[in-house]
């Protein structure tokens, strides 16, 4: 106290309450002995999810090349793709969209789900009588859903479109109503898909089969001591390697132009020339409703239909475009190289030798092999060809750092998040659900994914080490 009263006079102390003393006193102590004070603590660094880099390159462009008039074809392709459909030009009965352009537009025309989701506005649109269901929402992903089961157990698997016809103008007959999403979910019986990007498709369409399997062929020791197996999806006829969508099922892109077109927006073509809901009163059109048009132009040409339309535009459609280096992505791509994320994303494959001059023998840096991986407990119940009901193609990664909404039903909109879940335990109840085919491989397989052993070894990494990765995938 000596102290204190040389610093304070006395006639504060006396006039000064109990409480104010002390307040007082410890504002002494604080200026006299600044060491006293407790210094802020700065947060520990947690990584995240950079989001969209502004530095990211534009998309959307052809590939570098093209001859005039692969680029006319392109040009004309890509007008297509934009097109809204009408009940006059084919859609519906039954469908999810009127565009191949509404799905795919992020970051730009070829890409995936954007930032606000065209098909929450479908439902009622020209006098349409149809609800929204509950898993579209106005800033969620583009999405179509499938039922993994039928009443009886066996399997189903096919897209139960999320629209119909029914009361839209200019449609008088057709009476259809939409599937019972809300029923199915309370079965568990219920998942969705997003749309797949389509850039660079036309390269990864001339990759040979021999160099997929060349490449799954490689670094064996490695991939078996992490656990990774993969196998390619193959085409019942010929047994190709299948290689579009999100289990690898479609061959070309001409197919999957054509089922899209089909089961996106219910528009028949010379692929599948029958509707998928044959309802009387339903089926307007003459069918099929998109065709090579027979009549002859000037020069004695007869023009694409739309489905090839479709193909040319993806076919020569430039792949994403990286975004600058630096020294935390050039770690990053290290470090992914290091925990054996490669392994499946591979970073490069390479064309043959192809009709088209500007995809024959080019390095394809899509960041994945291709072939069918199983996932745990990101596993959608659906068979696909020699995909079985755990397993998805390695998703391409070039312009994941431009996306929204990650994995195969747009869980998630945290890149972060999305590697995480490479390594999510499968718990879901199957109580109600007959034995089918698949039984065996399920309960073997479905228990682990092969990404177990590298999420581990990312969970294992520093906090800037995490960072750096993501940086480095958020630039591709």
């Amino acid at each position: 106290m000596a102290s204190l009263r040389r610093l304070i006079p006395m006639h504060a102390l006396r006039s000064t309450t109990g409480g104010s003393i002390l307040v007082l006193v410890a504002a002494v102590l604080l200026f006299v002995y600044p060491a006293l004070a407790k210094k802020p603590v700065d947060p520990p660094f947690t990584a995240r999810d950079p989001g969209i880099p502004p530095d990211s390159a534009p998309a959307g462009g052809s590939i570098i090349g093209l001859t005039r008039a692969e680029f006319a074809f392109f040009d004309i392709g890509r007008d297509d793709f934009i097109e809204v459909e009408s009940v006059e030009s084919g859609l519906g009965p039954r469908f999810n969209l009127g565009s191949c352009g509404g799905c795919h537009s992020q970051p730009a025309t070829g890409g995936t789900s954007p930032f606000r989701n065209p098909q929450f506005f479908v439902a009622t649109a020209g006098g349409a009588q149809d609800s929204v269901p509950f898993f579209i929402t106005l800033d969620g992903p583009v999405r179509e859903a499938r039922f993994k089961f039928n009443p009886d157990g066996t399997r189903d698997g096919a897209v139960h479109n999320l629209f119909t016809i029914t009361g839209r103008s200019g449609v008088s007959g057709c009476n259809i109503v939409q599937p019972d999403f809300d029923a199915a979910a309370k079965k568990n019986n219920l998942i969705f898909r997003i749309p797949t990007p389509v850039f660079g498709a036309g390269l990864i369409e001339n990759i040979p089969d021999d160099v997929i399997i060349k490449n799954k062929n490689s670094h064996l020791f490695r991939k078996r001591s992490l656990g990774i197996d993969g196998h390619e999806n193959r085409s019942g006829n010929d047994r190709s390697i299948t290689r579009f969508g999100w289990k690898a099922q479609n061959k070309s892109l001409l197919m999957f132009s054509g089922e899209a077109y089909n089961v996106e927006m219910g528009v028949t073509n010379e692929l599948f020339p029958q509707e998928r809901d044959e309802t009387p009163g339903c089926v307007l059109n003459p069918l099929p409703e998109d065709t090579t048009n027979f009549t002859l132009d000037a020069v004695g040409t007869a023009v694409p239909s739309g489905i090839e339309k479709f193909a040319f535009f993806m076919r020569m459609l430039a792949p994403p475009m990286p975004a600058p280096d630096n020294p935390s992505r050039l770690n990053g791509r290290q470090l992914f190289d290091q925990i054996g994320c490669s392994l499946c994303h591979t970073p490069t494959l390479t064309t043959g030798n192809t009709a088209i001059a500007a995809l024959s023998n080019q390095e394809v840096k899509l960041f994945s092999d291709l072939l069918l991986h199983r996932m745990g407990g990101l596993a959608d119940d659906i068979v696909q060809g020699n995909a079985g009901p755990d397993e998805f193609r390695t998703a391409p990664l070039w312009g994941i750092g431009q996306r929204i909404f990650f994995l195969h039903d747009g869980r998630t909109d945290d890149l972060l998040e999305a590697i995480r879940q490479h390594d999510s335990s499968r718990s879901e109840d199957r109580e109600g659900i007959k034995n089918f085919d698949f039984d065996e491989i399920w309960q073997h397989n479905s228990r682990r994914s092969e990404a177990r052993a590298v999420v581990k070894n990312f969970n294992a990494l520093t906090e800037t080490e995490k960072q750096d990765i993501l940086n480095f995938l958020r630039s591709l």
